[in-house]
């Protein structure tokens, strides 16, 4: 029986990933991945066997790891940001029976993208993915009320696809409920990965335009400000 490294490769970058990610993926006969996400490790994996396919062949990914690591191989089977944040982990740790499985954590896009803005999760957070291919859209939809009526700080993740044009203006209607329309919103596309663009806004003002399935959004809470360009929600520190 080989074995299946679920690898969190944070943005892709060498720089962001850990020491153990990559000797995982060294010890590894085989890399599994999405295609894009394939496309980020070149330098790493060009003595390796790849397997990858397109963004909805999750499933098909994980049967053809398992598949490997019960003919004895050791296989990586890769996710961006945090493998156990809308990543392989779950699948995998639920279909791979008898095999032996280590999960390796990463820096998951909303701290790659806070990195960028300054200081705007120093509070209480949530993570909602806005995608309804797995998850239906009123379900989506309670969480964004529940999450802004808290006072959560939150981060939205794949916010916009060519199918869901309309869900992240829809959400920030029902964030606006509970937030003021100046409450900072930080835009961040491409986190610490080549073309990297990045946007301090705020409720009124946000370019929806500009916002696609790259980009992560993290909307402030009730204290969230800007200060010197940056993006402050404060612990509660007294200075």
């Amino acid at each position: 029986m080989g074995k299946i490294y679920v690898v969190s490769i944070s943005s892709g970058n060498i720089l962001d990933m850990s020491k153990r990610a990559m000797d995982a993926i060294k010890d590894s006969d085989i890399v599994v991945g999405y295609t894009g996400y394939i496309s980020l490790i070149e330098e790493l994996i060009r003595e390796k066997e790849v397997y990858s396919n397109s963004m909805k062949g999750e499933i098909e990914r994980c049967k053809y790891a398992i598949n490997k690591a019960r003919e004895g191989k050791r296989v990586s089977i890769i996710s961006s940001g945090d493998a156990c944040l809308y990543g392989m982990a779950g699948p995998i740790y639920e279909m791979a029976d008898g095999v032996e499985v280590e999960y390796i954590p990463g820096i998951t896009a909303a701290f790659l993208a806070a990195s960028q803005l300054g200081a705007p999760i120093m509070h209480d957070m949530c993570t909602i993915s806005l995608s309804d291919l797995l998850t239906p859209f009123d379900v989506i939809e309670r969480r964004i009320k529940l999450a802004a009526e808290a006072d959560f700080v939150i981060a939205l993740y794949n916010p916009k696809s060519l199918g869901r044009i309309n869900h992240l203006e829809y959400a920030m209607n029902i964030i606006r409920l509970y937030r003021r329309d100046s409450t900072p919103v930080g835009i961040v596309k491409n986190a610490l990965r080549q073309n990297q663009e990045v946007i301090i806004s705020n409720i009124r003002n946000m370019n929806y335009d500009f916002i696609d399935m790259s980009t992560v959004i993290i909307v402030g809470n009730s204290q969230t400000y800007i200060k010197n360009g940056y993006m402050i929600t404060p612990r509660g520190y007294r200075f």
